[in-house]
């Protein structure tokens, strides 16, 4: 591991912090913690999140990313008080969009990391905080868990990424609803639209579904399980023949990967494969 990677693994965040719960399990948790404000947003946030991701990125122990938050609730949102101070302090428009664009930048740093995330709700998932699930590659929460894309409300249409990643995930007329209403929808509604792949009774059976896939990918090759992240995210934007295209030029290259041979060794001797690290 170089020393950039072990100096931003030792970095100090205000707004979250980085956790490896099981030691040597290679899954990482991003924790956002600022449970007094329900994980509210910070502008610290949006500079220290993108830096996390950039550090468990490189950190070749790191095989899965879990976002989750401090307390009862994933996250409310984006801290008013930001947005307040966002539109006083940039002076003109083009300042504001600037910021808008650094902003959505720090959420699409999720796509940008090569190591799949998680996302672990619970309690109020609300309005910046979709932004951020939406981006997660899976999303799984507790029965307590609401979610609601507020920004309309706030005579605002939500902007760091969930108008545009949203109906992917669930189709463009549920995401049309709720973005336009702004109400609040439940787990098990979110798991009947598609944005949530499980709903657990607790925060403790959450807890431990999430380890369990969360250790069942980093078992996997990495090599692989990037691959499989790059194709899915690269295959939105292109036609069925251009990501057959795609993945077989990226196939082409890994399949001399020595992943590939100790795969094939160890089903042959009945044995858990020992894959390179990344």
């Amino acid at each position: 591991m170089s020393w950039c990677v072990i100096r931003k693994m030792k970095e100090k965040y205000s707004s979250l912090e980085i956790v490896e719960k099981s030691p040597k399990s290679g899954v990482f948790y991003i924790i956002l913690n600022r449970p007094s404000r329900r994980n509210a947003l910070s502008s610290d946030f949006f500079i220290e999140f993108p830096k996390a991701l950039c550090a468990l990125d490189g950190n070749p122990d790191a095989k899965v990313i879990v976002v989750s938050g401090a307390g009862k609730h994933f996250c409310s949102g984006i801290d008013l008080s930001l947005l307040g101070s966002t539109a006083t302090k940039s002076g003109s428009g083009e300042g504001l969009r600037r910021q808008i664009l650094a902003m959505q930048d720090a959420v699409t740093a999720l796509e940008r990391c090569r190591k799949p995330v998680i996302a672990s709700i619970q309690g109020a998932c609300i309005g910046g905080a979709i932004d951020i699930v939406t981006a997660c590659d899976i999303r799984m929460c507790s029965e307590d868990a609401f979610f609601s894309v507020k920004e309309v409300d706030l005579a605002l249409a939500a902007d760091l990424g969930t108008l545009q990643r949203l109906p992917l995930i669930v189709g463009f007329g549920n995401a049309m609803e709720l973005a336009l209403t702004a109400r609040t929808f439940s787990a098990h509604e979110a798991k009947q639209f598609g944005l949530v792949s499980r709903v657990l009774n607790s925060k403790n059976d959450l807890d431990h579904a999430i380890q369990d896939v969360a250790q069942a990918i980093a078992a996997k090759s990495p090599l692989a399980v990037v691959g499989t992240k790059t194709v899915l995210l690269k295959s939105r934007d292109l036609t069925v023949d251009q990501g057959l295209d795609y993945v077989a030029t990226l196939n082409s290259a890994r399949l001399e990967s020595p992943d590939l041979t100790e795969a094939v060794m160890a089903h042959k001797q009945n044995r858990k494969p020992n894959f390179s690290k990344l």
